[in-house]
């Protein structure tokens, strides 16, 4: 496997700000060593405002300095956070099991964006770089069957808009996707690496 941290001239201690078994194994297919702690933040303290952009970066970048806080040796933090925008409204995380199957019902035979955003936090200096990815999503239409058993397994449950594409029966319903399939799992690989290789040299320049 390529050696990405040297391929970058990573340095440091990587820190995943997530629990997220899905970031972890993006990360892992990149072959970064990283640790791995929770940001357990409130998110109603950032402004779900009009900007689905700026509220993803905002997310991310909470995630990250949440867990910079408590670091006091220089390590690079990585903060992400997905979200699903269906003409103007942000769906997050269900909150039961009837709330997910409205959701799927709104994006049943609709194109939906999902949103992502990225924060690179080098903890003893500060410096930070955030960026995001979006991409389109096109659902075919579901059937009130196929949403009753995808619900019913609680995947859903724990997932931005209600649904998962990797690894799930998620993947079924989507008839058509335009940018970053990564994106849609919750983080783009393509600009992580590129962001990551921007930051690593501006630090290192420093």
């Amino acid at each position: 496997m390529i050696q990405i941290a040297r391929l970058i001239n990573l340095r440091m201690p990587l820190v995943l700000a997530s629990q997220s078994p899905r970031r972890k194994k993006l990360l892992d297919q990149l072959g970064f060593e990283f640790e791995t702690m929770p940001a357990n933040i409130d998110e109603s303290l950032v402004e779900n405002g009009h900007d689905p952009e700026k509220y993803v970066c905002e997310l991310a970048e909470a995630k990250a300095q949440h867990i910079a806080n408590s670091m006091m040796n220089r390590a690079i933090i990585l903060g992400s956070d997905t979200i699903v925008v269906l003409n103007g409204q942000i769906l997050n995380k269900p909150t039961d099991e009837e709330d997910a199957r409205k959701m799927l019902r709104t994006l049943s035979h609709n194109t939906h964006t999902v949103y992502t955003g990225i924060a690179l936090i080098e903890a003893r200096s500060d410096k930070r770089m955030v960026t995001l990815q979006k991409t389109e999503v096109t659902f075919r239409e579901l059937d009130d069957e196929e949403i009753a058993a995808y619900v019913a397994t609680g995947s859903p449950l724990d997932k931005a808009g209600a649904y998962g594409i990797q690894d799930d029966f998620g993947a079924v319903f989507v008839s058509n996707i335009s940018g970053c399939y990564y994106n849609i799992v919750g983080l783009p690989l393509e600009l992580l690496y590129t962001t990551m290789k921007r930051f690593i040299k501006v630090l290192n320049q420093s």
